[in-house]
């Protein structure tokens, strides 16, 4: 993101000035214009949008420390995905290129049929009735409500998605936010990492 948006406006170490977990990239984009007195065009998100994902997959296959897949997100998936009365969707705030382009490194994102994404999102809570419309369209339930839905997540960003939108939030802490910090959020259920699949099911499946 850093590489684009210099490219882009000739700006360097600007991420360091916005907050990004658990914000759209959308939002994230304009943030960082305004953090630098930059007035945004209409067609600068698409730009950035395309340069960052240009950039993402030449990144991609480098090193990182916290490159992996967390605990029990695996098995976790695996469960889930036969089952007829679950269905996964992605919600988030990443431009849809750059969720496909992460979770088909991890081979992750065939377990994922629909989804709601940040390309053009400034607002995450929208996120969730796009996310049941997708899934409709994708052939699961057109009837599913809004307190049916559980939103996963590691930030309190994503447990005020779930709030805002009437569903239940599932919390894990294993991004940048601990326990402590998720619980007070008002997640309704928080684990330190997604490790116990039978706890984590239980938490997802049990009525509200």
């Amino acid at each position: 993101m850093m590489s684009a948006f210099a490219e882009l406006f000739a700006v360097t170490d600007s991420l360091t000035t916005v907050p990004m977990a658990g914000r759209t990239d959308a939002w994230i984009l304009t943030q960082l214009a305004g953090a630098h007195g930059i007035v945004l065009q209409s067609h600068d998100l698409d730009r950035f949008r395309d340069l960052y994902l240009a950039r993402l997959a030449d990144e991609i296959d480098k090193p990182g420390p916290r490159k992996g897949v967390m605990p029990g997100v695996r098995p976790l998936l695996d469960v889930l995905h036969p089952r007829a009365d679950a269905h996964l969707a992605l919600l988030t705030g990443n431009f849809r290129g750059g969720a496909r382009a992460k979770l088909e490194y991890f081979d992750l994102w065939r377990y994922f049929r629909a989804g709601a994404f940040g390309d053009t999102a400034h607002d995450r809570n929208s996120l969730v009735a796009e996310a049941l419309a997708a899934i409709a369209a994708a052939g699961g339930p057109a009837d599913t409500r809004a307190r049916d839905v559980v939103v996963i997540g590691d930030t309190p960003l994503d447990v005020e998605c779930a709030v805002n939108a009437g569903a239940r939030s599932v919390a894990v802490a294993t991004g940048g936010y601990d326990v402590g910090a998720l619980r007070a959020a008002g997640a309704d259920v928080v684990f330190e990492n997604l490790g116990d699949t039978d706890a984590v099911l239980e938490a997802l499946l049990s009525p509200r």
